[in-house]
């Protein structure tokens, strides 16, 4: 049985992680670099060991740190998260030499998964629908162009390693192959140490829709539901929601056991996800699978009712699972938004810096996975998401009103954030009628740019009026108050004072 959970990761998933393993009496161990001494995640663990320099290629990358620590800490189990290791086939495989339990798939499942073309042969032999395309990666660029004609265009161009839209390039005339080709290699290469692209057909009106997968170490799989992804920008999800707003119910259930074949193809145990493109028409194609927790899998907790990470420390247990697949239900619609330290106005530049004031979204159906707090810097070397807002409705529209409420109510300064972004994506009318796809961002610009006349400083004025008319009524019922709180000089005040009303 688990004790203790080494958790390999940083910031909000960490956190996440040591919630579950607190109300399940397992002891928690964190890992920091230099960046992180200050961080949230290192005081909720039980214990916390520094592990290196900031950059993570120094610090959370490091697997052999990271299994040392394992071993002095005694921990029986690593949790890797998502990003980082989580994903990594050699770190599975050497927490399993070290007799460490690694929460999540083995090694064979996360190599043969991990590879894109070798994932497409072992859907095609699981009978899984694929997107047209090659199932070896290419190497003659003579080749590549018979092939794509034969395909037909549009095609792009993918890296068979890694993810996050790196090696992707989308070829719409024969002119661009060349270089669509080389420049595809030469990102994967320098992304993931492997330089193996393949093509694949391109998929007009693309929708992202991912389906939520458990399997045990017993040959039991069951699919928790989709998750609708195609709000995206440049390959990265922005919002994500369930159930998906234009699946019915008999491509879901085709598709949920397409997803549970999926992963049986690979004797898949623990937590995973199997995506796939979807067109207009709702024909449906596996994409990939990660093999790993996602980040928005609170969605699916919240609106199938299931601890997705409890789940996880179970099936490493080597516990069957509790239930099956005619016991799990949809009830209710969850939309989740990922707040960054970003300026979306600004061409969505990283915004680091110190978080001066922050006030949290609360109220009935909000949950709020989070990790900074006041005083906190975020540091530089990191993902500049800083926390993921979910919200949870009987009604998609309930949902809907109710992250803009959270939204709303959620504050932080000192740090642009995309509060402002995501609240006007809720506002664009293909996203509230449900009829959006992976375009939506590019397609609806004239809704998600600022607002005019505002200039990003709409709240700083609604700040400074709310101050001065308190100022103001506290002026009148106690003038000794007014005295302490701004001085003796009445004649300074009372000309800013006069500035702001004119």
């Amino acid at each position: 049985m688990i004790k203790k959970v080494l958790v390999a990761n940083r910031g909000e998933i960490a956190i996440r992680i040591m919630r579950s393993c607190r109300e399940m009496g397992i002891r928690t161990i964190g890992v920091f670099s230099e960046a992180d001494r200050s961080s949230m995640h290192v005081r909720y663990a039980d214990e916390a060991y520094f592990i290196g320099p900031s950059p993570s290629v120094d610090s959370y990358l490091k697997i052999e740190k990271i299994i040392e620590v394992a071993k002095t800490s005694g921990a029986d189990a690593i949790h890797p998260g998502y990003g980082f290791l989580s994903e990594n086939a050699n770190f599975s495989a050497r927490c399993q030499e070290e007799g460490i339990i690694f929460i999540g798939p083995d090694a064979h499942a996360i190599n043969t998964m991990g590879d894109k073309i070798t994932a497409r042969k072992t859907m095609i032999a699981a009978g899984v629908p694929v997107v047209p395309g090659t199932t070896e990666p290419i190497k003659d660029l003579k080749k590549a162009v018979e092939v794509i004609r034969e395909i037909g265009l549009p095609v792009m161009i993918k890296a068979s390693a890694g993810g996050g839209g790196k090696g992707m390039r989308l070829v719409k005339e024969e002119s661009q192959i060349l270089d669509a080709v080389s420049s595809a290699r030469s990102e994967a290469k320098a992304a993931f140490g492997d330089d193996a692209v393949y093509i694949e057909k391109y998929i007009d009106s693309p929708h992202h829709i991912e389906f939520q997968i458990l399997g045990d170490k017993h040959g039991h799989v069951v699919h928790l539901f989709e998750r609708e992804c195609s709000v995206q920008r440049r390959h990265q999800k922005v919002v994500e929601e369930t159930p998906s707003p234009i699946i019915t119910s008999k491509v879901r259930a085709e598709m949920g056991e397409a997803a549970v074949a999926a992963a049986k193809a690979v004797n898949y145990h623990g937590a995973g996800t199997i995506e796939f493109i979807v067109d207009d028409n709702l024909n449906y194609y596996f994409l990939e699978m990660n093999t790993r927790l996602q980040v928005e899998h609170p969605v699916t907790e919240r609106v199938v009712g299931v601890d997705l990470v409890k789940q996880q420390i179970n099936i490493s247990n080597g516990f069957e699972l509790a239930f099956k697949q005619e016991d799990l239900k949809q009830h209710g619609h969850a939309i989740e938004v990922r707040i960054y330290a970003e300026d979306s106005d600004n061409n969505f530049m990283p915004s680091p810096g110190i978080i001066k004031h922050i006030t949290e979204p609360l109220g009935l159906g909000v949950r709020h996975d989070g990790y900074v707090y006041e005083g906190y810097e975020i540091p530089i070397y990191y993902d500049p998401m800083i926390s993921k807002l979910i919200v949870w409705g009987e009604t998609r529209s309930e949902a809907i009103a109710r992250m803009k409420r959270a939204l709303y109510n959620y504050k932080i300064t000192g740090v642009k954030t995309s509060i402002p972004y995501l609240s006007r994506i809720l506002e664009v009318p293909a996203f509230v009628e449900g009829r959006y796809n992976t375009h939506f961002i590019e397609e609806n610009q004239q809704y998600l740019m600022p607002r005019k006349n505002c200039d990003g400083q709409c709240e700083d004025v609604a700040i400074i009026t709310a101050f001065f008319d308190y100022i103001t009524k506290l002026e009148k019922i106690q003038p000794q108050a007014i005295t302490k709180e701004l001085g003796n000089n009445w004649k300074d005040f009372g000309r800013k004072r006069s500035i702001l009303r004119l």
